[in-house]
């Protein structure tokens, strides 16, 4: 019954936005009823699709990156108390300037192409995944790490077998946080300049007050970030097979 509820309640919102733009006769340039949205993405699924590849690819590459940056800091960070500190301050600081302020200086240094949008991917995904990881790895039973200590494991194997099987819980739901926001790089990123995308796509249609498109575009991002959060809960059930035999 639980799972139907997500279900029904998306149902009743259509429903409400499609009654009320039909009754209030909203012109469709302004809000376009659910029907003529889903009309419009079935329609248009080969000009989406192709934008979408675009956008999906610089996702995914985003993510790689803030995985192979985000991983060994929050490792380094953790071995190195000092080092911590010092980078602490400037991390909390990354994440108090707006996103859409650094785009524009990204497309100046590195183009109108796939980089800008990489990189602005990576600087959004990168906080959550590095923070998570390094929660979880001072989230270990300390009376295990007094153990390993008393058989003189070295660090590295204590990483391998103590802190990273402890700080996989909370480095999944980091990740599941990443891929929820990696959207919203790729898409500032192609706001302010770019030449493919749905971001670009959706600049054009705006120009062109084709808010239908808007919507379509909109449905495709839902549905890109919705794979990558069912994919990342797949990993999780998978990696943490024994949190799941304990409940």
């Amino acid at each position: 019954m639980h799972r139907k509820d997500p279900f029904l309640l998306m149902t009743s919102i259509l429903v409400i936005w499609e009654l009320v733009v039909r009754l209030l006769d909203v012109p469709k340039f302004i809000l376009p009823p659910p029907s003529i949205v889903l009309q419009t993405t079935l329609l248009q699924t080969p000009l989406l699709a192709g934008h979408a590849l675009v956008t999906a690819l610089e996702i995914c590459l985003g993510l790689c990156l803030s995985l192979a940056i985000s991983l060994p800091l929050s490792i380094i960070m953790f071995k190195h108390p000092s080092i911590d500190a010092a980078l602490t301050p400037f991390l909390v600081a990354s994440q108090a300037i707006p996103v859409f302020a650094v785009a524009p200086l990204l497309v100046v240094w590195f183009g109108y192409g796939l980089l800008s949008k990489i990189v602005m991917a990576t600087i959004v995904i990168f906080f959550p995944l590095t923070v998570s990881t390094y929660s979880g790895f001072k989230q270990v039973d300390s009376d295990l790490e007094i153990i390993f200590d008393l058989l003189d494991a070295p660090f590295r194997k204590k990483m391998r077998l103590l802190y990273w099987p402890a700080a996989l819980p909370s480095f999944f739901s980091g990740l599941k946080v990443a891929v929820a926001v990696a959207t919203i790089g790729a898409v500032l990123g192609e706001w302010v300049g770019a030449q493919r995308g749905l971001g670009y796509l959706m600049i054009q249609m705006n120009a062109r007050l084709r808010t239908d498109m808007l919507f379509a575009a909109l449905v495709w991002l839902s549905l890109m970030g919705m794979g990558l959060w069912l994919l990342v809960s797949r990993l999780e059930k998978r990696f943490l097979f024994w949190l799941n035999n304990k409940e």
